[in-house]
């Protein structure tokens, strides 16, 4: 049966031959678009053998009293899969609702706290890290390999970029080299040396999925489907060259275990931290003094913009660098030192890079046209609470925007000293179609159709002249804070 088979076969591919021969083509002709560039699947050996002299494993304790060990007691590596991928301890059976308290008088000792990877920087010692893996450790012991173990100092962590430095006192030790993040391609080969679970020098392989994966937090990440578990955590992502791209920091997971989704720091970005805090013990940081929204579709459209880009300027701290150089609720930032902001989280981003005290360039979009401004980056420090508005003064009675669906009144003087505006009306009641909008009552309109309202008689004027057949857009102050929304008037 097999044989007939292949001869079958081999009779239709001679005909094929036949004909093509036939019609001029030539069977050679079809071979190049038939015949895909096929490589063989990577083989990792030599990789590992020159990555992972460099690749270390690291374990944390901090200090607690003495206590009975009881059955059921969770290990250092699950209360590490618990605090990084559900984000809360792990639950003990023996204590499901009040914590163990310490008998008087007991001593203290270190207990395992938690399990992590890392990679050696030099050779006299530096260890890059996640700042997960060694933050609150009372104590940190490094294992290399070669199965030496050291003692390490806690140099420096920066929770916001999830990057840390230990220092081990040792020489002569193998160090990574550091690769070009630039030069990393989607759909590139990549594998990860780590300690999951506390098995140590762990291999995984992938692909890079994707590029400046914006989840939201600091830096943007690389995606890749290489298999991380808790313990890969601070361990290096290594292209096909045996170079360091990336620091394995986070999975994407519904259950806490890998899902095909992975995240690594970009590795430019970790060396310019470990820089830092290897210098000086920290990082610093510029900040601005603003919070800042994406700018969308509906909003770009309703201002001018070509398209949908930029950092809204929801609100500006007062006596901020921002304050200073006069930047409103509701500008929208569009360039910061000549660099393009895409979108909203590209902004802090630059900023965080650039040296406090630096004056830098800024392009805005305020109410219809472009304005340029300098201003001097701060430093970062931590956000201040947000003040909420009082509502202690009640406004008088309102006047009723039917087109826009508001009833609205004039802000009192207090209201406007208290909120830091020169102008407004505020809002007191909402119907179709500002409550499509979002508008909420409490609100201060401060601009309709890029045009500012400093009181309802400036609303009512602007509201007349509206094109009923087009959405126009609404800035508004709600609390500290200001955002655009896009209203359709009633026709």
């Amino acid at each position: 049966m097999m044989r007939r088979l292949v001869l079958k076969r081999s009779v239709s591919v001679g005909l094929l031959s036949v004909s093509l021969w036939a019609t001029g083509l030539g069977l050679a002709l079809i071979q190049p678009a038939t015949a895909q560039v096929v490589k063989g699947l990577p083989d990792f050996t030599e990789l590992v053998e020159q990555v992972g002299p460099s690749v270390v494993n690291i374990r944390t304790s901090e200090k607690a009293a003495v206590r009975d060990v009881q059955a059921n007691e969770p290990d250092a590596e699950m209360q590490e899969f618990f605090r990084r991928f559900f984000g809360v301890p792990m639950p003990t059976p023996n204590a499901p609702n009040t914590p163990r308290q310490p008998r008087r008088g007991q001593p203290e000792e270190a207990q395992p706290k938690g399990v992590g990877s890392g990679f050696i920087l030099s050779a006299d010692g530096f260890v890059m890290t996640n700042a997960h893996v060694v933050d609150g450790a009372d104590q940190v012991m490094v294992t290399l390999p070669d199965k030496r173990e050291f003692k390490a100092r806690i140099v420096g962590l920066d929770k916001r970029t999830d990057v840390a430095v230990v220092k081990i006192e040792a020489t002569g030790l193998p160090v990574v080299k550091i690769g070009d993040v630039s030069r990393l391609k989607v759909g590139e080969w990549v594998m990860a040396i780590g300690s999951p679970f506390g098995l140590e020098n762990s291999v995984t392989a992938g692909i890079v999925s994707a590029k400046q994966r914006d989840t939201g937090d600091y830096l943007p990440f690389i995606q890749t489907d290489v298999a991380i578990n808790p313990g890969n955590s601070g361990g290096p992502l290594i292209n096909m060259r045996g170079e360091v791209v990336g620091i394995n920091s986070q999975i994407y997971s519904r259950s806490g275990g890998f899902m095909g989704i992975s995240f690594a720091i970009p590795i430019d970005e970790a060396v310019r931290v470990s820089e830092q805090l290897r210098t000086t013990g920290k990082v610093q940081r510029g900040r601005l003094g603003v919070q800042i929204d994406q700018v969308s579709k509906e909003v770009a459209e309703s201002l001018g913009l070509s398209k949908a880009q930029g950092a809204l300027v929801r609100g500006v701290e007062p006596g901020s660098p921002a304050e200073k150089a006069g930047l409103e609720a509701g500008d929208i930032i569009l360039k910061f030192e000549g660099k393009s902001i895409e979108k909203s989280s590209d902004l802090p981003r630059m900023v965080g890079n650039t040296k406090p005290g630096t004056r830098s360039a800024l392009q805005v979009w305020r109410r219809g046209s472009i304005k340029d401004m300098h201003i001097t980056v701060g430093e970062f420090e931590a956000d201040k609470p947000v003040k909420k508005a009082s509502a202690a003064e009640k406004p008088p009675t309102g006047t009723v925007t039917k087109v826009l669906g508001l009833t609205v009144s004039e802000l009192t003087d207090a209201q406007k000293k208290e909120l830091k505006l020169r102008g407004g009306v505020r809002v007191d009641a909402v119907a179709e179609p500002a409550s499509r909008a979002g508008i909420q009552e409490g609100d201060v309109i401060l601009a309709l159709a890029n045009i500012e309202t400093p009181n309802v008689q400036a609303l009512e004027a602007l509201t007349a002249k509206l094109d009923r057949s087009k959405p126009v857009s609404l800035l508004i102050r709600r609390g500290e804070w200001a955002q655009y929304t896009v209203i359709r008037p009633v026709r």
